[in-house]
């Protein structure tokens, strides 16, 4: 897999191995067209193929089922693109664009920039997926700086549910938490949140980090062991009404209340 970055201008993605990636799985010159109109009228000039993540041998920030994520050059500088696959299981990007407007309020996600029917716009976040960044966590006080991110993808969690959005694959969650150079988390990817299920981000992520996944072990191993049945207990609770002070238990059953 090539990792070394390309840029491309907007005039040069009509060839197929960038065109392919702009409508993927299936490559269709007359679709190119009109997306890259949509692409003009976003205000990008450029795309960036780099990244750890593959599209028929090109080099992406990531792939889904639905978008496939490239870097955007436009005048107010680097941006994240989100490319709706050609056979995705929606025709338009505007569902996960409310959703993460609505994530916004509360001081969620990446801030949406712009969005057309085929393309997302919104921040680039420069970080490490979160497996990755507690692996390579070093210097002084790791196991602070550890506690420290995990209260405030708790305290992320905890604003969804109480703005009745629920992300919807934070149980499974390797690839939906970017973590900056600077130890700030943020919550990516909202293609299937919804405001029309019962929340679930609380509960959700703490099943990933410390309850019932691989990453869990990972966890228990940096900063020692929890009760899971206590923890297992204060959830029931907190999913009965996502109040503050149910939340504060739940922050407690781990110690991360004062962190």
């Amino acid at each position: 897999m090539p990792h070394k970055e390309t840029i491309v201008p907007l005039r040069n993605l009509r060839e197929k191995k960038y065109g392919q990636v702009l409508c993927y799985p299936r490559f269709d010159l007359s679709q190119i067209a009109g997306r890259l109109e949509e692409l003009e009228a976003l205000g990008v000039k450029a795309l960036e193929f780099s990244g750890e993540s593959g599209v028929l041998d090109m080099p992406v920030l990531g792939k889904g089922c639905v978008g496939i994520v490239v870097i955007a050059h436009t005048n107010q500088g680097k941006a994240a693109l989100k490319i709706r696959r050609v056979d995705a299981d929606r025709t338009e990007m505007e569902h996960e664009a409310r959703m993460l407007r609505r994530a916004n309020s509360v001081r969620v996600g990446p801030t949406l920039l712009n969005v057309t029917e085929d393309f997302l716009l919104m921040e680039f976040i420069q970080g490490s997926l979160l497996p990755k960044w507690v692996e390579l966590a070093c210097g002084n006080d790791v196991v602070g700086r550890i506690r420290k991110v995990l209260r405030c993808i708790l305290e992320q969690c905890w604003r969804l549910d109480e703005e009745g959005i629920d992300h919807g694959e934070l149980s499974t969650a390797p690839k939906h938490v970017l973590v900056r150079s600077n130890d700030k988390p943020c919550l990516v990817d909202f293609e299937t949140a919804s405001i029309d299920r019962r929340v679930a981000n609380v509960t959700s992520i703490c099943h990933y980090l410390f309850i019932g996944s691989h990453f869990s072990e990972i966890i228990e191993a940096k900063l020692g062991k929890i009760n899971k049945a206590d923890l297992l207990k204060v959830l029931r609770i907190y999913k009965r009404g996502s109040t503050r002070k149910r939340f504060e238990s739940v922050l407690d059953t781990y110690g991360l209340r004062k962190v």
